[in-house]
């Protein structure tokens, strides 16, 4: 169950987020081959709607053509979006959105032509087979622990991204904008929690200025980069965080 967490996570945070949504690294054939896979087990939409409804939540944030404006509310911005129609500002913006980076990606329409299927094998039926052929756990356990509760705590924990990331937190980078620094939201989306330097900088590959620190897809990637997997990763430079920090921040970066 853990490590079908981890490796569905990845297909979110280091996969449809950090290399296709944003370009900050590159990745290599065998890396997005797997990425994609996690993506499916993931089950949180195919690659390509997710990089469309992530690239106009950046472009028009908390207006009403963000998919889950957070100025909506908390249970909106969490869960809401998904079972109501979409805003039509929605809609008209991300047909206006450049996706051909996305379309050129013959791994990433494979996975979008055969993504239900995928889904029903990678998500649900691996995660429950495995257990019970190989060491004899029981079906039901095996369902509902690696695929159905595994499942369940992965899209919360991307949800909280887009509802307590946008609400609760400081703002030590940009106070003139919602997302905030949440520490624990990082903790459970393996480092996406660190949401107000994201905004303010959303090509850096780390999504952070500390690295490591409740970031393990920053760990991640910089593991593949060292296997020759990934590379050329963006990345801000300290000199202009600080002056960032200075210019827009809300000053507490001053006490941590």
């Amino acid at each position: 169950a853990v490590l079908c967490f981890l490796v569905s996570a990845l297909g979110i945070t280091a996969g449809s987020h950090r290399l296709w949504s944003h370009r900050s690294y590159k990745a290599t054939l065998p890396l997005r081959i797997f990425l994609t896979i996690a993506n499916s087990m993931a089950f949180q939409n195919d690659i390509y709607e997710w990089v469309r409804d992530h690239r106009v939540h950046h472009k028009f944030s908390e207006t009403d053509a963000d998919p889950h404006n957070a100025m909506r509310g908390f249970f909106f911005s969490h869960i809401g979006w998904l079972l109501v129609r979409k805003h039509p500002d929605v809609i008209e913006k991300g047909q206006k959105l450049d996706l051909s980076d996305i379309k050129a990606d013959k791994v990433v329409m494979f996975q979008r032509r055969y993504y239900k299927p995928s889904v029903v094998l990678l998500c649900f039926t691996l995660p429950a087979v495995v257990p019970w052929y190989f060491w004899d756990e029981s079906i039901i356990i095996s369902f509902f622990i690696p695929a159905i509760l595994r499942y369940t705590l992965g899209l919360n924990a991307t949800w909280l991204v887009n509802s307590a990331a946008h609400m609760f937190g400081n703002r030590p980078y940009d106070q003139n904008i919602n997302p905030r620094e949440n520490p624990l939201v990082s903790l459970g989306a393996l480092g996406e929690g660190f949401h107000n330097y994201h905004h303010t900088f959303p090509y850096d590959y780390s999504t952070s200025e500390f690295g490591w620190r409740f970031n393990l897809t920053t760990a991640f990637i910089d593991l593949m980069c060292l296997l020759g997997l990934a590379s050329d990763r963006k990345k801000v430079s300290k000199e202009v965080i600080l002056a960032r920090k200075m210019r827009t921040g809300d000053g507490s970066h001053k006490s941590g």
